[in-house]
């Protein structure tokens, strides 16, 4: 059973509403009750799919490598002879770093461009602002990056990791350091504010003590206050889910008020290779909790590096959300081929046990959620930026974005 909890700020909402105004091809209004009917072409050589990531504003510095890796895959699968022999035609938008564009544009995008499915986003704020839309319209959606859970749409695939895949075992892997005391930092929006309650609820079965929680504007890279704040409170970790540059201004107070990876080291879930050398500081020592790192060793994630850096550099690194997004395309591709047809309803129908053998190692689809199962990695940065593995579940841990395996789990708790 899919529920969708969408949490909205108001500007967000307002600009839904607008976009939801909109005319959907054939006519239709996709605030119907009834999804519109779909105007995606499938009559030609081409199918057209969207890809609508930030390539300006503050999460650039994550998203434009994720629209990199989509441009990587859709070389490669149109090289091998497309989707059902069809050709990947991308059209491109940038949500500008605002949940508003990112509704204002899938809406271009599914009734307008007619595209049979959109790859991107990364904050959970965007995603929310999309998920109306896609819903509505039932269109499909491919979301690439870790989020916070307590959501599950049928319009909507989740390539990244959700909670019981990266924060719980972030959290079993601070208590298996000896961690006591933890300070929480994050971006003030839905997926830090969501995944603190879920890390204090986990801390408190686990017998670690919160000592502090702060937040700060998602566009804001001042981090002075807050980080004064640590520096007090003296915990023993840091848990940062700071997005986007903001992590810079955090990183540049930590160091500059004296703190270290000795002293307070911090494990991050929203760092990774692509952001670590943009730091402004030597960030060597620092933890993060991921699905992929570039340094796993597999053939499959050997030739993905090599395919990436040949088309955009040796000096361009790989990461988790770009190897979730380059994943999502290939699972597409699978999801319909399977189904023989690019129609919503037919893929959903054949989407469970729907895999791909990923650079990060062998992904498979929950239909029932349509979430993947992933492993869980912790990995600490080496002096190259990079991230030596030091912890591993093992396996990959089957999807539960609800938490319905965890009876410590109190969704009314404030």
């Amino acid at each position: 059973m899919f529920l969708s909890r969408s949490r909205l700020a108001s500007g967000t909402a307002l600009a839904l509403a607008a976009a939801l105004s909109l005319s959907a091809c054939g006519g239709s209004k996709s605030g119907e009750a009834s999804a519109s009917a779909s105007c995606v072409d499938t009559s030609g050589d081409t199918i057209k799919l969207g890809f609508l990531n930030s390539t300006s504003g503050a999460m650039a510095i994550s998203e434009q490598t994720v629209r990199d890796s989509l441009s990587l895959a859709t070389e490669q699968i149109n090289a091998a002879g497309g989707i059902l022999g069809k050709k990947i035609e991308p059209v491109v938008e940038d949500g500008a770093s605002d949940p508003a564009v990112f509704a204002e544009k899938i809406q271009k995008l599914l009734t307008g461009d007619c595209v049979a499915a959109v790859f991107g986003g990364w904050t959970s704020a965007s995603r929310k602002a999309m998920l109306p839309v896609v819903e509505s319209d039932n269109g499909l959606l491919f979301y690439p990056v870790q989020y916070e859970g307590l959501e599950a749409s049928k319009n909507i695939y989740y390539t990244g990791a959700t909670t019981n895949q990266q924060i719980i075992p972030a959290m079993d892997f601070l208590k298996s350091k000896g961690v006591k005391t933890l300070f929480l930092a994050g971006s003030d929006y839905v997926f830090p504010r969501t995944a603190n309650k879920i890390i204090k609820q986990y801390a408190a079965k686990l017998g670690i003590k919160i000592v502090g929680e702060e937040y700060v504007p998602l566009d804001d890279d001042d981090w002075t206050t807050q980080v004064a704040k640590i520096v007090a409170a003296k915990p023993d970790f840091v848990f940062n889910t700071i997005n986007g540059s903001s992590n810079v201004g955090f990183i540049k107070a930590y160091y500059e008020q004296g703190l270290s990876p000795k002293t307070t080291p911090i494990i991050s879930v929203s760092i990774a290779e692509e952001e670590a050398p943009a730091m402004g500081k030597d960030v060597t020592g620092q933890f993060a909790a991921w699905n992929y790192f570039e340094s796993v060793k597999s053939p499959a994630n050997a030739a993905f590096i090599k395919a990436f850096q040949d088309k955009y550099g040796a000096d361009r690194p790989t990461s988790d959300p770009m190897e979730a997004a380059y994943t999502s395309l290939y699972l597409y591709k699978n999801l319909v081929e399977k189904a023989d047809s690019f129609d919503v309803d037919k893929i959903n129908g054949v989407a469970d046990g729907v895999a791909f053998d990923a650079p990060e190692g062998k992904v498979t689809i929950d239909g029932e959620n349509h979430h993947i199962a992933k492993t869980a990695l912790i990995g600490r940065i080496n002096s190259d930026n990079q991230f030596d593995v030091v912890w591993s579940s093992g396996k990959p841990i089957e999807p539960d974005p609800f938490l319905k395996g965890y009876a410590w789990w109190d969704p009314s708790a404030k």
